[in-house]
Order: C-alpha cells, then sequence, then structure tokens
C-alpha cells in the first residue's frame, strides 16, 4: 500500500489550455480521497495523471517513496475503475475478473483462489458463471471493481464510477464501494461532479474549480466552514444562499435587501475581520436549512434569533421535508462554475434565480403558494465573503 503525493502538479496542452495548476494534494495509505467539481473543471485530468494516461507537464507525483512522473502506467501498481465497465461480452465474471491475473502468467489454482475471494467480497458469487449481458448494471461495476481489487495494488482510482446507474442503485453503490475501500484500506482517489457523493463518500474532499485547488478538507468542514465562494455555492443541496448585503455601522448588523439583521457580539468573536467591513458591500450565505419557519403563534422569535421574510413561490413536498421557495427583495448572487446540470442533488436547489432563495423546513408546515412567510435566522449561521476576493470573512 502507498500514499500518493502531488506536489505542484501542472496540466498544459499542446494548444496552450491549462487544465490543472499547480495542484499540491497528498492521499494517505489507506484514505478515500474524492476529487469533485463542476464539468470540465480539471478532475479527470488529475486522475489521468496519477494513473500515467496523462503527461505532467510541471511538478511531481509520488506513489509511495517514488517520483512516477516518467514511470509506464503498468509499472505505477496502480488500478482504474472507469465510468464505462469495459467488460469482455464474451467472458464470464470469473473470467474478466481473473483476466489480469492470467495475463500475468499465475497458476491456474491461484488464480481461481483470488477469484473467488474477491467475488465473495463484492457478493458476486451467484454470477460467477453468468457474462456481462446477463447481469445488471450494479453487477457489472461490482465486476470492474474486482478486476482492479484482484490485482491487489498499490492504489485505487475511480473514475466516476457510478454515473452510468440509476438514482436508487448509485446510493446502494455508494455504500458498497465505500465498504469495500475501507476494508481493503487502499489508497484511494475517486472522481465525481456529485457533490452528494463526495460528502457520503469521502474521508475528505478536494473541491476543483478551473484547474484549481480551492478547499481540500472533511466533508462537514467543507460544508460548515467554506473558504470561499465558489465552495459556498458548490457544496450542499440545496445549495446555499448567496445574497448581496451591506456590514451597518460598528459592524453590528447586516442589511439583506432591505431587511436589517442585528449581529450579536457572538459573530465578532467568531469572525473578528468582519470589524473592517463596515459601510461595505458584502455577500452573506445562509444555509436552507438555517432558516426555519416562525410559526403563526409565535409572537417574536427567541432573542437570540433574528426574523428574515420572504414571498412563497412554491413548495416542493418530499416526504420528510419541504422546500419552499421563496422571494425577497435581497439580491442572489450566483457563482460562475457552480451550477451542473448533470450532478445529482444540484437540480432541487443549485443556485437560485436572482432575488430568489430556497429554505428546508418541516415536512408539516402549513404554506400556501403566494403568501408571506418569516422564518427564524439564527445571526450565528450567517456566512460572509468578501465581494472582491470571493474569500470568508473570518479570522
Amino acid at each position: 500500500m502507498a500514499p500518493i503525493t502531488l506536489e505542484k502538479v501542472t496540466k498544459v496542452y499542446p494548444n496552450g489550455f491549462k487544465a490543472v495548476t499547480e495542484l499540491n494534494l497528498d492521499v494517505a495509505d489507506g484514505e478515500f480521497m474524492v476529487l469533485v467539481g463542476p464539468s470540465g473543471c480539471g478532475k479527470t485530468t488529475a486522475l489521468r495523471m496519477v494513473a500515467g494516461l496523462e503527461d505532467i507537464t510541471e511538478g511531481s507525483l509520488r506513489i509511495g517513496d517514488r517520483v512516477v512522473n516518467e514511470v509506464s502506467p503498468k509499472d505505477r501498481d496502480i488500478a482504474v475503475v472507469f465510468q464505462n465497465y469495459a467488460l469482455y461480452p464474451h467472458m464470464t465474471v470469473a473470467e474478466n475478473i481473473g483476466f489480469a491475473l492470467k495475463l500475468r502468467k499465475l497458476p491456474k489454482a491461484e488464480i481461481k483462489k483470488k477469484v473467488t475471494e474477491t467475488a465473495e467480497l463484492l457478493g458476486l458469487s451467484e454470477w460467477i458463471d453468468r457474462k456481462p449481458g446477463q447481469l445488471s448494471g450494479g453487477q457489472r461495476q461490482r465486476v470492474a471493481m474486482g478486476r482492479a481489487i484482484v490485482r491487489e495494488p498499490s492504489v485505487f482510482l475511480m473514475d466516476e464510477p457510478l454515473s452510468n446507474l440509476d438514482a436508487k442503485l448509485r446510493v446502494q453503490m455508494r455504500a458498497e464501494v465505500s465498504r469495500i475501500q475501507r476494508r481493503l484500506g487502499v489508497a484511494t482517489l475517486y472522481v465525481t461532479h456529485d457533490q452528494v457523493e463526495a460528502m457520503t463518500m469521502g474521508d475528505r474532499v478536494a473541491v476543483l474549480s478551473g484547474g484549481v485547488l480551492q478547499q481540500c478538507d472533511e466533508p462537514q468542514a467543507l460544508y460548515d466552514h467554506p473558504r470561499n465562494l465558489f465552495v459556498a455555492g458548490f457544496m450542499g443541496s440545496p445549495a446555499m444562499n448567496l445574497f448581496e448585503a451591506t456590514i451597518g455601522e460598528g459592524a453590528d448588523s447586516v442589511l439583506i435587501g432591505s431587511q436589517k439583521i442585528d449581529l450579536p457580539p457572538a459573530v465578532h468573536a467568531a469572525k473578528p475581520a468582519l470589524r473592517g467591513y463596515a459601510h461595505r458591500g458584502v455577500v452573506v450565505g445562509i444555509r436552507p436549512e438555517d432558516l426555519p419557519i416562525l410559526k403563526a403563534d409565535e409572537v417574536s422569535p427567541d432573542a437570540t434569533l433574528a426574523i428574515f421574510e420572504g414571498n412563497v413561490d412554491l413548495v416542493e413536498a418530499l416526504g420528510s421535508e419541504q422546500l419552499v421557495h421563496f422571494t425577497s427583495d435581497a439580491h442572489q448572487v450566483e457563482v460562475g462554475g457552480t451550477k451542473d446540470e448533470d450532478a445529482e442533488g444540484l437540480g432541487e436547489g443549485g443556485l437560485a434565480k436572482a432575488g430568489e432563495g430556497v429554505a428546508r423546513v418541516d415536512a408539516r408546515a402549513q404554506l400556501s403558494t403566494g403568501g408571506r412567510v418569516q422564518f427564524h435566522l439564527d445571526p450565528n449561521r450567517i456566512h460572509f465573503f468578501d465581494v472582491t476576493t470571493g474569500e470568508a470573512i473570518a479570522g
């Protein structure tokens, strides 16, 4: 087993297009690292450089203690699982899984033993004599993983392996892939454009945009403490509401549209740099779940909370919750590149249109389209970003 280390890795194509720029990334031995970002952000190019399928223009790549920039793919001791399963249709499950071992000319008894163990690990024993055409999409994906696992590589690379599956099967396979990876304990670099997949599978998640690493952290840390507007807008489903706002005198309040929200001392203690933004424009971010509804029988919210209002445009009942799409006089900020129509979940909440927001509320809240709605808003849950740099305002 071996860690993966990328140091200032850059990829420039002959036409001058820079796909990846000075990427620094460490994948520890046994770690499940997810590279996520919208289409064209450079994540697959980064994976292909690790695989040896793309040349590295600048920087160095190490697998274990060895620099492998000039090492051929077959000598890097890696296994790749691609989006298309690339199974041999005329071979059985057992033959597909054991094909690489056959090429190595291992003894038949050893091949059979390894194939049997791998099939058991993946729950494929029942179908071991079937051909790919007789299998479901999820079973074919497991065969593709088995073909990689049986080689016992030092590193696993996975390029959107679940994207061809239907939504329900994708959810099941997320758990399967995570379980298998943890059992094997092999450093894994997993590429996806689906931020829900990234959040649920990765030990850490690296967010890319335009070939540049935006932030790398544990999933919950990315969600709770996005470093910039791109990460804030991309991670989360529905996405974070981002509004233009103005910090008041003494930074004791923030004006979001025409609505004034007082900022208690706890906000400044957590974000001391906010004091320097008095009378200046900022972008505020509010997660949909941080806008619970103020019930009709409540005269006012808790003293530590504020009220934020809007007009109900649409209510999506999802059974366990409701998504309330609302309009206020605050101007919604859109961040370039955060939308990806293929990413699961981003359709229900990607970034809303200008002037719109979305709240995640209790399934039993009584709401009507066209009505006025009041939300609780805890000022301590508001995120603040610099308008010019897009960076989070914190310490």
